[in-house]
């Protein structure tokens, strides 16, 4: 896994094989966040990094400039690589990152904070994972001029959905955002 820009560009760091995250590929996420410069100025921004797998989101945030980044994932071991990787990159200079362990519904249903930007890569054979974009905007958490991008697999269609913006695919990974 390596972070593609900004502060901590280059920088690598080994996966454990035991992990049962499914990573969003260096390709994909170089691919999204291409299209995302043009939705979102990441330098200052808040963000909200669900399901988090391996950070591999939430460092990249970090990497472009986010003000603050909330991480939620369940597995403790992914939880604990999450805050490894953010103590080898000796985070500083104004940036804040709250790694949480938590589930994700409970953290979404309580939250009280808006995102400038919302990642989700929940596991793509989660079944409650249609509902990710109604609660989303049901919670309000996102700002007015925010963007939700949701990682999924091809057997899902968002497009009637009344927040959605456009639908990118690489490969196997499929995005859509919301606004």
């Amino acid at each position: 896994m390596r972070i593609i820009t900004g502060r901590y560009k280059g920088r690598h760091f080994d996966i454990p094989r035991s992990f049962k995250a499914r990573p969003t590929t260096d390709f994909a996420k170089e691919n999204i966040f291409n299209v995302l410069i043009q939705y979102v100025d990441f330098d200052g921004a808040t963000a909200l990094d669900l399901f988090s797998g391996t950070g591999s989101i939430t460092l990249e945030l970090l990497s472009r400039g986010c003000q603050q980044v909330v991480s939620v994932e369940l597995d403790r071991d992914h939880h604990r690589f999450i805050c490894d990787c953010l103590k080898k990159l000796e985070v500083k200079g104004g940036n804040a990152v709250l790694p949480l362990r938590g589930d994700v519904f409970r953290f979404v249903k309580s939250c009280k904070q808006q995102f400038d930007f919302i990642f989700a890569d929940p596991p793509y054979a989660l079944k409650e994972l249609s509902t990710l974009p109604d609660l989303i905007f049901e919670r309000q958490l996102l700002k007015d001029d925010g963007i939700f991008v949701l990682e999924h697999g091809k057997d899902h269609d968002f497009s009637q959905h009344p927040h959605f913006v456009e639908h990118r695919q690489y490969g196997s990974v499929n995005f859509s955002l919301f606004k």
